[in-house]
């Protein structure tokens, strides 16, 4: 969508009310955002993007794409079975990404029993995580339908404000089901529209291995039950996604020292729903780009996202599930400061040492800048074909165009200003032009190349750190 097209549709939803509230403004905020995906057919450029999709997608998902993955390709299939469950309530399926011993401490203390009962390691952390991934799993759940079939639920139809967003960029529904011959409601595809790969690829990969909890588990589980039945689940964007970059970067923020590797692994757990045959790429970059989104407007205390009463799973510090609580997260900033303190203190405690110390100490898989690099790089934009040519050879200003993106790296690094941080997330955004990239600030989200911004956000910040250490304290005579 031009920038134009961006402006008149707000000045649109200005005069039309929503009905019934059936979305949220920060859920309308990411259904513009994503709506790209939905005019693809309108263009070359865009039939292009959509055939490479399918064969990108298909080709990873049978192994004939070798990607720089961190193990081998049968041991991340089974690794894909683990990433199956989503851990929304503590993130510790993601925690490995932390390290070897911090990773482990986490591990060890926050744990899921079952598919309910789990264990956080303090209030704080669990309410931090609950209304983050509630907020971005709001936004991301709004998009399954809408792009299917224009509904809530796949039967109730959406606001007027969020039909408008389909109109303003001439978009269709069920864009994956009719481009790749499963048309929703036909034979074998889903009832609702943009069936899953497992629905429309030529060929699929099966595979045996173990879950979250250790139990044998297949593939098939998790895609038509009886784990998961996503047969009649619109497929685009993908709701693991969204959790797995959530979670990641809250988790990167909490433990600085970790940021890279943490976003290597939010890399690695969207990659594995393309693995185990649930998502297309362009699922995964949509995301993707919805979590980081969302996470920014939260750390920049936006109104529309902070305030909300929100439900979360009552845990404490031993396992426990029972009703879930209301939580409300009024200054986003000072919970993050909350959590931090919690966390600080139990891995200073657990890991018998400086944080610091025991992030360096890591004989995992993440443990090689060079491999977390390659296998970030590899799903910045999964090779897609360039859609929109007007932002493909250009930098976009990321303090102009979103701004409160800076807010993903100070809030990790608050040693650097928000300027800095955005001229870096601008210095070293990924290639441009992609199917989100129409020039929108949602746009910039979705070419963001956070691994490589935390390594110059983290840089800087040291030799920050460096130059005030060894300046010479100031006399009555220096003033």
């Amino acid at each position: 969508m031009s920038r134009l097209a961006e402006h008149l549709l707000i000045f649109v939803l200005t005069l039309v009310p929503l009905r019934a509230q059936a979305q949220s403004p920060p859920n309308i905020a990411a259904l513009t955002g994503l709506a790209p995906v939905a005019a693809l057919p309108n263009s070359p450029e865009g039939k292009a993007a959509l055939a490479a999709n399918l064969k990108i997608t298909g080709d990873i998902q049978i192994g004939a794409l070798q990607q720089p993955l961190l193990m081998s390709f049968s041991e991340q299939q089974k690794f894909a079975l683990r990433d199956s469950f989503i851990t929304d309530g503590n993130a510790t399926e993601l925690a490995d990404g932390l390290g070897s011993k911090l990773g482990a401490a986490y591990q060890e203390r926050a744990q899921y029993k079952d598919t309910r009962t789990f264990a956080s390691i303090s209030p704080s952390i669990s309410d931090l995580i609950g209304y983050t991934n509630n907020i971005t799993k709001s936004d991301s759940n709004a998009g399954k339908y809408f792009f299917a079939n224009a509904t809530t639920n796949g039967k109730t139809p959406v606001s007027e404000a969020a039909t408008a967003i389909l109109t303003a960029n001439g978009g269709v529904t069920d864009v994956f089901g009719k481009a790749y011959g499963r048309p929703a409601g036909s034979q074998g595809a889903d009832a609702y529209g943009n069936s899953r790969p497992f629905q429309t690829e030529p060929r699929l990969i099966a595979f045996r291995g173990e879950d979250y909890f250790g139990r044998p588990s297949h593939s098939l589980d998790w895609l038509r039950g009886p784990n998961q039945n996503l047969f009649d689940s619109p497929s685009y964007p993908s709701g693991h996604t969204t959790y797995g970059y959530t979670e990641a970067v809250v988790l990167a923020i909490l433990v600085p020292e970790r940021y890279q590797q943490m976003i290597a692994r939010a890399a690695e757990y969207g990659n594995d729903r393309i693995v185990v045959g649930a998502h297309y790429a362009m699922d995964v970059l949509g995301g993707r780009a919805t979590a980081l989104h969302a996470v920014a407007h939260l750390l920049a205390n936006d109104p529309a996202y902070v305030g909300q009463t929100r439900k979360n799973p009552a845990v404490l510090n031993e396992m426990s599930h029972g009703p879930d609580k209301e939580i409300v997260v009024t200054d986003y900033t000072v919970a993050l400061k909350a959590a931090r303190a919690d966390l600080d203190a139990f891995l200073n405690g657990a890991c018998g040492d400086t944080i610091a110390i025991c992030a360096a100490a890591d004989n995992g898989r993440f443990k090689d800048p060079t491999a977390n690099e390659a296998l970030y790089n590899a799903t910045q934009t999964y090779g897609l074909p360039v859609v929109h040519q007007s932002t493909a050879d250009m930098k976009e200003d990321v303090g102009k165009i979103a701004p409160e993106a800076g807010h993903l790296l100070t809030a990790a690094f608050p040693s650097i200003t928000l300027a800095e941080a955005n001229a870096i997330l601008t210095e070293t955004q990924g290639p441009g032009g992609g199917f989100l990239d129409d020039g929108s600030s949602f746009g910039v989200y979705s070419r963001l190349n956070l691994y490589a911004a935390a390594g110059r956000a983290a840089a800087l910040a040291a030799n920050r750190v460096s130059t005030e250490a060894s300046a010479p304290s100031r006399t009555r005579h220096d003033r």
